[in-house]
């Protein structure tokens, strides 16, 4: 792709790192602190909260039990140990997972394509992701066993973002506002496609298929937590290595060519990572929208634009935010689980518009 001006509202929007030197190092580090803590304070308070409630003490008497046996005494039914154990716990370390994933998704294609609108949802990176999960569970079968959704989503994923690349430069669509359209212009293409394979497929399962258009963690398990791990740390670690190649971008394609960074190729590079990223999360989730799109705006609004505190902060925000998403599921309509989509994109929906609003005024 060659070279496109950047805007004064996207580049303002994404490199603005006043803030970020309004506050001290010890602040920071603190901030931090406070994250953390915060992160840690919502696990417990989803874990604690459904149809059973279990007091935090318990909680972590079960947590601590099964990672150190001998340290505490259990003083708790097998009933709630199951429930703490086997069904809320691993949902909510998913929650954190995909929040995680999902903002960094966001951050880094916000930075790579100079525009604050780009998120993995609306460059049809999780419309793929969706497709292929729907294809492995109403067509194909799971003909590679537990590893088969987890495979399919990805490719979706990849294949999704090949095309908005490729569409791109058939249109010679080289800016990133451009790019950011052909990505919306794909993603009501692949949904078309994933809806018209439910109309086509069982109807009997096409319920299972309405929950990766919808979102949700119900069916989180222990076993599955690996994949989206393995696939956010992995990610996680190379853009925080190229933290400063990203911030080159933000600034121009042709800044970045100066300072030796193969824009092309980077960038190629940046949407294969966040298609693995997107696949695996949506493979476990379903399609969750503008998580990728808010938190990380929310973020450089405290740490400034320098990817190496956005990418990292992202995540942390992320997990915390989309905690918080699912303990609104499930419970707003209690006993009936909400689709955790449903509150992000309301949440999502009035953020896109106050984000139109600032951009306006900027």
């Amino acid at each position: 792709m060659t070279d496109a001006p950047v805007s004064k509202t996207a580049h303002q929007t994404l490199t603005d790192a006043a803030p970020a030197r309004l506050i001290a190092r010890p602040v920071r580090q603190a901030l931090w602190g406070v994250g953390v803590g915060v992160l840690i304070l919502s696990i417990s308070v989803a874990v604690s909260i459904g149809a059973v409630p279990i007091p935090m003490l318990t909680v972590w008497g079960v947590i601590l039990d099964k990672i150190a046996p001998d340290l505490v005494t259990a003083n708790w039914s097998t009933g709630r140990e199951a429930i703490v154990w086997e069904i809320r716990l691993p949902r909510v370390l998913l929650a954190a997972l995909v929040g995680a994933g999902l903002a960094l998704v966001g951050a880094v294609l916000q930075s790579v394509t100079r525009n604050p609108l780009a998120d993995p949802h609306l460059l049809g990176i999780s419309s793929g992701g969706a497709f292929g999960a729907i294809l492995a569970l109403l067509h194909t079968g799971m003909f590679l066993g537990l590893a088969t959704v987890p495979i399919m989503a990805f490719l979706g994923a990849l294949a999704a973002t090949l095309l908005v690349l490729a569409l791109a430069s058939f249109a010679r669509a080289t800016s990133a506002d451009r790019l950011v359209l052909t990505g919306v212009a794909v993603s009501f293409i692949v949904m078309s496609l994933a809806n018209a394979l439910i109309f086509l497929g069982d109807p009997r399962a096409s319920h299972t298929a309405v929950f990766w258009l919808l979102g949700g963690l119900g069916l989180a398990q222990w076993a599955h937590l690996i994949w989206p791990a393995l696939a956010l740390t992995g990610a996680a670690i190379w853009f925080r290595l190229v933290a400063g190649s990203l911030n080159a971008m933000t600034i121009g394609d042709e800044t970045a060519a100066t300072l030796g960074i193969p824009v092309a190729r980077f960038r190629l590079m940046v949407f294969v990572i966040s298609a693995l990223v997107t696949g695996m999360m949506v493979a476990f989730s379903g399609v969750i929208g503008f998580v990728g799109l808010m938190i990380p705006h929310i973020v450089r609004l405290v740490v400034g634009g320098d990817n190496a505190r956005v990418i990292p902060a992202a995540m942390l925000t992320g997990a915390v935010f989309l905690i918080w998403a699912d303990i609104l599921a499930r419970t707003i309509l209690r006993p009936e689980d909400m689709p955790i989509g449903v509150v992000t994109g309301l949440v999502g929906g009035i953020f896109f518009v106050w984000l139109l609003r600032r951009n306006a005024r900027t």
